[in-house]
């Protein structure tokens, strides 16, 4: 049996299953997303964030 046909039975021939991977997809997505986002953020900036220079400022 060809990979579609699996998918197709699997998600795609209820809606009630098809509607739950959709929401399921999209939870793992924006976290995935979120994720690299702040990574790369604090990646270009690093040393100037609040978390590098915090020490400087409390006593």
């Amino acid at each position: 049996m060809s990979l579609w046909a699996t998918i197709n039975r699997a998600v795609f021939k209820r809606t009630s299953t098809f509607a739950l991977v959709v929401v399921g997809g999209s939870f793992f997505f924006e976290r995935t997303f979120e994720i690299a986002s702040v990574s790369i953020f604090e990646s270009i900036n690093k040393g100037k964030l609040w978390k590098d220079i915090k020490h400087k400022y409390e006593e």
